[in-house]
This record gives structure tokens, C-alpha cells and sequence, in this order.
């Protein structure tokens, strides 16, 4: 559930209706994620496809109504319209690589970039870069902070660029991460993008 909670954190909607229902809400371009999401979520809540114009992917859309759910999410400091007043929940340290996997599956990326550098006569040079994007700086600067606190990282950047805040890895550092998030995954367990994955992947030869 920690995934899925990281996952709604970067990705979620909190709805509360003049009727009084509450519901939350999953709008993502991966519907095989989503299946996954919906399982562990025990819902029988229908998937439905939220078809834009061409240009846009196709968005899968979960909405369940559960005033149970929407409490418990602002007891854990989630509320409506969260992108800039958003938390780091608090989440018990075995689970907080699967609550950052989920973030960063929502709200996260990584690179890999080959580049002439001229100090070294052209040589292209491949590097890695990851990181998290938010409405929130004070979120990011708590979860760098937490990072830093537990030894996955030893640095990090964080600016403001493009109307949103990220937090940026270098090469090491995105390694780091890379294992802290995906080391303790069981062949089974199907919570992750898998298009994130293989990039890291891709560079560490993995």
C-alpha cells in the first residue's frame, strides 16, 4: 500500500461533490499499472479511457468513492488540490522505498545522455540523471532531507524551473536511488513502471 500511496501523492485526486461523496482518483497513461493499483486496492471500481485529442496519449481513469479512504489520506496530510500544499507523509522506514518508488512513478523521471565534453577531446561521455518534480518546495527539500537522513543520497539540486519545483540526482546518486527503490522486489511484485526501470537499467547494465 505504501506504492500506492506514493503513487497518489504524485498522481491522485482527492473529490469531494455537492451531494457530500468523496471519492479519489487515479488519471495515468498506464492502464496495466492501474489493473495493478485496482487489485490491491480491492476495488471492482470500473476503468475507464478518457480518449483526448491525438496529439495526448490516452489518460486510464479509477475513480472510487470511500469517505473511509479520503479521511485516512487527510489524516496522513493529502488534501484536494494538493500539488502545492502537499506533505511527506509520514511512512515506517521498511516502507518507504516502495512509497518513493510510487512518487517517482507518478512524479518522477530519469535520464540517460551521451555528450561530447571538450576538457576530454570530444569524448562522448554517458551520464544519468533522476529525479522528482512538484508544486511543492517545501515537500521536495522534506524528502531530500529524509534521503539524505538515511544515507540513500549524499547530494541533490533543487530549483524552481518551468512552474514547478525538482529535485535533481546526479550519476551516483541516481544509482543509489535506483537500488534503494528496486532492490527489495520480489519476482512477483508488479509495482513499478517499467519503462522507468529499464532506463536505469539500461545504463547500469543491469
Amino acid at each position: 500500500m505504501a506504492y500506492v500511496l506514493g503513487f497518489f501523492a504524485a498522481d491522485g485526486n482527492m473529490i469531494k461533490n455537492k451531494r457530500g461523496g468523496h471519492f479519489i482518483e487515479f488519471q495515468i497513461t498506464d492502464g496495466e499499472l492501474l489493473e495493478r493499483i485496482r487489485e490491491l486496492l480491492n476495488s471492482n471500481h470500473k476503468i475507464t479511457i478518457c480518449n483526448r485529442n491525438k496529439r495526448c496519449k490516452t489518460l486510464y481513469r479509477l475513480q472510487i468513492g470511500s469517505k473511509i479512504i479520503y479521511n485516512d489520506l487527510l489524516k496522513l496530510g493529502l488534501t484536494p488540490n494538493k500539488s502545492k500544499t502537499i506533505k511527506l507523509p509520514i511512512v515506517p522506514d521498511k516502507y518507504f522505498p516502495n512509497f518513493l518508488r510510487g512518487y517517482f512513478d507518478g512524479d518522477g523521471n530519469v535520464t540517460v545522455c551521451t555528450y561530447k565534453r571538450k576538457e576530454r577531446n570530444n569524448k562522448p561521455t554517458t551520464i544519468l540523471r533522476s529525479g522528482f518534480t512538484s508544486g511543492s518546495k517545501s515537500f521536495l527539500a522534506v524528502l531530500k532531507n529524509q534521503l539524505l537522513k538515511e544515507e540513500v543520497v549524499r547530494g541533490g539540486t533543487l530549483y524552481y524551473s518551468s512552474n514547478g519545483w525538482r529535485l535533481y540526482f546526479s550519476i551516483n546518486d541516481s544509482k543509489r536511488l535506483y537500488w534503494y527503490m528496486y532492490k527489495g522486489l520480489k519476482r512477483n511484485d508488479r509495482l513499478f513502471l517499467k519503462r522507468k526501470k529499464l532506463v536505469f537499467e539500461k545504463y547500469l547494465g543491469a
